[in-house]
């Protein structure tokens, strides 16, 4: 499973990155707002950091402003990849950019027929949003399962893209449903080390090493 941080802060990509932890960045308007950074400037900046995918989103709502921003996006690094809504402007734009050669990650998918759709317009990544389902008492990963067998079943290579990830579990979950990619906050990640047993174990060791009196160092 590949690990797409979900963050326009170069520091905490920068952290997971040396660990080997960051495959791709996702961002997004609320993102690049709470960088405080110009849009083209930090994601220059980021493409430069990392190897592999960084979505950059378009904000028009019409597919030709779609298109012409995503043109634009895309000249920032060869891994750019436009981020475009799952709306029917954003199919348009989706299938020409798509068609151009480009990286395409639509975005903001709550429901499989979106998915399907985002597949044929042939999306490089799909978004489903995990969270904001759970948030209206709907399970999340019902949806990741339903686009995974729909993908399988018919040959898409659009790549599920698991987002809005809130807790572990959704790591989890994602990673046991065949998810390709999951995209996270950097401290929902760094979470992934956490559990109560090491850290109790991890005091036990050290007590019972102080008592030996030894050093290794």
């Amino acid at each position: 499973m590949k690990f797409f941080v979900d963050t326009a802060e170069i520091d905490a990509i920068a952290e997971l990155n040396d660990l080997g932890m960051v495959d791709g960045v996702t961002t997004n308007p609320s993102l690049i707002l709470k960088s405080g950074r110009d849009i083209i400037e930090v994601t220059r900046e980021i493409c430069e950091l990392v190897s592999g995918p960084v979505s950059a989103e378009v904000v028009a709502t019409k597919s030709d402003d779609m298109i012409a921003e995503g043109r634009k996006l895309a000249e920032i690094a060869p891994n750019i990849t436009v981020k475009l809504p799952l709306t029917w402007d954003g199919l348009k734009a989706c299938k020409t950019l798509s068609s151009e050669g480009k990286m395409v990650n639509v975005t903001l998918c709550f429901s499989a027929n979106q998915a399907l759709l985002a597949a044929k317009a042939g999306a490089t990544f799909i978004s489903p949003f995990i969270g904001r389902l759970d948030d209206v008492n709907i399970d999340g990963m019902d949806l990741i399962a339903d686009i995974r067998q729909i993908y399988d079943n018919f040959g898409f290579e659009t790549q599920i893209l698991a987002a809005s990830i809130r807790t572990v579990n959704h790591v989890t979950q994602s990673a046991l449903i065949g998810a390709d990619v999951i995209t996270a906050p950097p401290n929902v990640i760094k979470s992934l080390a956490n559990h109560p047993l090491t850290d109790k174990g991890l005091e036990q060791f050290m007590s019972d090493w102080a008592k030996t009196g030894q050093k290794i160092l």
